[in-house]
């Protein structure tokens, strides 16, 4: 198993920048694609970024393509989601996830693909 902690959210003002961490501890970090799901009130989580185990490979949601950029440091089983432009959408409770993988390039793109989850860290974007 894999544990996983969030850590950077907070409140910014529409147009600002934050950066999440993601903590990994565990058995293997390394075999695992990793990826950011969001989940606003009332709502369904949903896929926002991934990176493969590598960290060659990412895939992201369209809303936030050219403004998120997900990256990993396996020496230190860590994995970042530097967030820029924000808009007051998007508002929710970032996740970190995990799933273990055979192949070091696979980016799983959808919230249930992934088996493992952080306990989330909340990003308020005012207007």
């Amino acid at each position: 198993q894999v544990q996983l902690v969030e850590s950077g959210g907070g409140l910014v003002q529409a147009g600002g920048s934050l950066r999440l961490s993601c903590v990994a501890s565990g058995s293997n970090p390394g075999l695992h694609s990793m990826g950011w799901v969001r989940q606003a009130p009332g709502k369904e989580r949903l896929f926002v970024a991934g990176i493969s185990r590598s960290g060659l490979n990412t895939d992201y949601a369209d809303s936030v393509k050219g403004r998120f950029t997900i990256s990993r440091d396996n020496a230190e089983n860590t994995v970042y989601l530097q967030m820029n432009s924000l808009k007051p959408e998007d508002t929710a409770v970032y996740y970190c996830a995990a799933r273990i993988s055979s192949f070091q390039g696979t980016v799983y793109t959808t919230a249930t693909d992934y088996g493992y989850w952080g306990h989330g860290t909340q990003v308020t974007v005012s207007s």
